[in-house]
């Protein structure tokens, strides 16, 4: 496979020099525990539900970039592509419990679920009650009747954005979790790349995809996806994907949604805007309303050539927790 040159130093110091280079420029909101695996809020606010979010490494600035007011109190930060050990989370549980319990919200992948359920088995076991909302979003390749099944992508960021506003306001963590679970459940993202990624550490590809090739619905790391396709018109592309994604998330007439357009690595600001144009013109030709729309870097995969659409289906009450004003590295919305 080929290589990928990077301006690195030694590659045994990546994560620790990525971890404190971000908290140098957050100082004012965040600091670290347990040597960097734990970024944590500066303002814990007192009486309040635990929101805890966290997974590998690799998908910057997800998760470190979503700790802050209104969003999650910490995020546990694992090795890249691989999950938090349950000490490291058990460690951040018992750092934001205030008597109200934690709720675990984090990507559904076999070696995350492992650790949190590890985890949560431990707290309880010390007193501290949790529940776990595994994100799920991913339509690509999983069938609905298979839902249980997918994984997590850019879309959890906006099932964040309702559950951190959520956490600062309601009483009780079943409360909480009812209100994340809904948030997942109206969620639905898809990705479509012409160029892998690659992994930090070695420079290699995370998968093939022929010259020319793009595809459809693949996995964060290169899973494999709904559709292989010649490069087709942006327009062609966006259609398909919307179909896919209507087609699975029950959207009516003037219902509102929030949409997040994200960029996956290395596409370029000017692709992102023709993509919004379109995505646009579909929503208003189905009559669907956009309440808000984001546009950026959310969730990376490296230097990954491609792009991801995610929306979210919106009620009054999700509607509410997502509007409340929100400050972090990576989501700034509402603060003045």
């Amino acid at each position: 496979m080929d290589r990928v040159k990077r301006f690195l130093n030694n590659p045994k110091d990546i994560k620790k020099e990525i971890t404190k280079g971000f908290l140098l420029a957050n100082q004012n909101l965040l600091h670290e525990i347990c040597d960097g695996n734990i970024i944590v809020a500066n303002e814990l606010v007192e009486n309040k539900v635990g929101l805890l979010i966290g997974g590998g490494m690799g998908a910057e600035p997800h998760f470190m970039g979503y700790v802050g007011k209104n969003l999650a109190d910490c995020a546990v930060v694992g090795n890249f592509y691989a999950a938090p050990p349950p000490k490291i989370i058990l460690e951040a549980t018992r750092t934001i419990n205030r008597k109200k319990g934690v709720l675990y919200l984090y990507n559904n992948y076999a070696g995350d679920n492992l650790s949190f359920d590890m985890a949560a088995e431990l707290a309880e076991e010390e007193g501290i009650h949790t529940k776990t909302v595994r994100i799920s979003d991913n339509i690509g390749s999983i069938p609905y009747d298979q839902k249980s099944d997918r994984g997590g992508i850019t879309g959890g960021i906006l099932v964040v954005k309702v559950a951190g506003g959520a956490s600062s306001v309601v009483n009780n963590l079943d409360e909480l979790y009812q209100i994340t679970k809904k948030a997942n459940e109206n969620t639905r993202s898809l990705i479509t790349v012409a160029k892998s990624g690659s992994y930090l550490d070695s420079g290699e590809l995370m998968f093939d995809l022929p010259e020319g090739k793009i595809e459809i619905g693949i996995g964060f790391q290169g899973e494999p996806g709904l559709l292989q396709s010649e490069m087709i018109p942006i327009n062609e592309i966006v259609d398909y994907m919307l179909k896919i994604i209507f087609s699975d998330l029950p959207l009516s007439k003037n219902d509102e949604v929030v949409l997040l357009l994200n960029n996956m690595g290395a596409i370029t600001l000017l692709e992102l805007l023709i993509i919004n144009n379109r995505i646009h013109q579909k929503l208003i030709e189905n009559q669907i309303l956009i309440h808000d729309n984001l546009i950026g870097n959310y969730y990376s995969s490296q230097e990954m050539y491609g792009f991801s659409i995610s929306l979210m289906k919106l009620d009054n009450e999700l509607k509410k927790f997502y509007d409340m004003p929100t400050n972090s590295f990576a989501f700034v919305k509402g603060v003045t």
